[in-house]
């Protein structure tokens, strides 16, 4: 596998990596290569939304994010409160990358439904044109899920394209990497290094990118999804978008200290999950882990972890600030490792695969990151997984109203409770199983390819056609 945890997990805002983070970073791609090829003849920008992105980006925050990325803006800096500025016409210009200024009247953003033969149902447009409607630029890219963009042509000469955060993705395998494509190779990869799984990716890592530079992303990532799971503990209030979603996390947050040892484990996970759904609901910073959409599962199941399971993980350190990060990068590396498996098998894109593809995904690499730092073996760790994903198949994607908000915040805290029961049940194991991760996987794909349209993050059919808006 060549994709690396730092583009697995990449820091951004809300409410979606699909459609908020990814067609950020293409916006500012082409805003880049056109500020390098054609500065100051661009008099109107043209924008058409295909697919997924038509349907729901409205809900999604799709317009505000492309302005902000023809601005140039980064998702893992930009403030969120100009995005949404930018969305609801507070602002009335945008300053191009290279500095020139456009009216919003001369940028026209199109929801265009009308046509679905792209290769990926997350497509984007853009044109730049000039007061003589000459075509400067045109350029076509897909948003693929967890912030990965893809272009048809090369943009600001990057390769046929993922956009990569601090690493560069390369096809060939550098010395000390070793390469596996699936997870039964995966697990003969461990085997043969005498290596559990995160130690694996860590190697593989450092020969990707250089020794430490994972390390320090994976610890940044720990300690956004921390702030994260604390920013909604502490806001209250009703989340934007017209369906009046009180949020929640606050109260329960509250509420566990008063309650029994069983029911506070449960509700540990509830509320951290709870609370980082609410952040991304509300357009604030998170972690795509491997999506927005799904980005309560993997902090929620560390958080639990370090909460009220310490005793139980692979260490007989004290239990504190720096112990936190080593466990912290040993789960992300063994989470991240499972969730390049299935970005590279299948997809995590709830637009092609439906909810499985991100809340199975996402119960599967906590999953694994649980089971590994609680001393799990490879073949235990490939068990967790593989249970994550199994008894998520079939999951739609049905959001209400379009935003991601019903049913993805509650989703999320189930999913964070399948995770743990997940390892639990791999752990009690010898890792020896019928149902491969690999079959999983396959299996997952091919659901998501058989799925009516409707159901997968269009908004038209299941529970956002039954449940009404008001």
């Amino acid at each position: 596998m060549a994709i690396s945890v730092v583009e697995m997990f990449s820091i951004g805002i809300g409410p979606s990596s699909s459609h908020t983070v990814g067609p950020m970073l293409g916006a500012a791609l082409f805003a880049r290569e056109l500020a390098d090829q054609h500065a100051g003849s661009v008099t109107r920008i043209e924008i058409d939304l295909f697919g997924s992105l038509a349907a729901t980006g409205r809900g999604h925050g799709t317009p505000g994010a492309k302005l902000a990325g023809l601005e140039g803006a980064d998702p893992k800096t930009v403030d969120p409160s100009h995005v949404l500025a930018l969305a609801n016409g507070s602002c009335r210009s945008i300053t191009l990358v290279g500095g020139t200024t456009l009216p919003l009247d001369d940028v026209a953003v199109t929801f265009r439904t009308d046509r679905k033969e792209f290769r990926h149902p997350n497509t984007v447009e853009l044109r730049a044109l000039t007061s003589d409607g000459g075509e400067i630029l045109e350029r076509r890219f897909f948003s693929v899920g967890g912030g990965f963009v893809e272009f048809d042509e090369p943009a600001h000469e990057t390769e046929a394209t993922t956009y990569v955060e601090d690493a560069e993705s390369s096809s060939s395998h550098p010395a000390g990497f070793r390469a596996y494509s699936c997870a039964d190779e995966l697990l003969a990869a461990c085997a043969d290094a005498e290596c559990t799984v995160a130690e694996l990716v860590s190697d593989n890592e450092a020969a990707m990118s250089g020794q430490g530079l994972a390390e320090k992303h994976l610890i940044d990532v720990w300690h956004a999804m921390r702030d994260c799971i604390s920013a909604g503990f502490s806001e209250r209030g009703t989340l934007p978008g017209g369906l009046d979603v009180p949020r929640r996390a606050a109260a329960l947050s509250q509420q566990l200290g008063t309650v029994d040892s069983v029911t506070r484990t449960m509700d540990t996970l509830y509320a951290a999950a709870i609370a980082v759904n609410e952040e991304n609901a509300a357009g604030h910073r998170v972690v795509t882990a491997p999506t927005n959409g799904a980005a309560g599962i993997v902090p929620a199941v560390l958080h639990w972890a370090f909460e009220c399971a310490w005793e139980l993980l692979d260490t007989e350190e004290e239990h504190d600030e720096e112990t936190e990060s080593q466990l912290a990068v040993r789960y992300l590396l063994a989470a991240g490792g499972i969730g390049a498996l299935i970005k590279e098998r299948a997809s995590i894109s709830g637009a092609e695969l439906g909810c499985q593809g991100e809340v199975g995904s996402a119960c599967a690499m906590a999953a694994a990151g649980l089971t590994e730092i609680m001393g799990g073996t490879p073949a235990q760790v490939e068990n967790a997984a593989e249970i994550g994903i199994e008894h998520n198949l079939g999951l739609t994607c049905d959001p209400v109203g379009g935003l991601v908000q019903i049913p993805c915040i509650e989703r999320n805290a189930v999913g964070a409770v399948k995770a743990v029961n997940a390892s639990v049940l791999a752990l009690k194991g010898s890792g020896e199983h019928r149902v491969s991760l690999d079959t999983a996987i396959e299996t997952m794909r091919q659901t998501g390819l058989d799925m009516m349209d409707k159901y997968k993050e269009t908004s038209l059919g299941g529970l956002a056609v039954n449940v009404p808006e008001c």
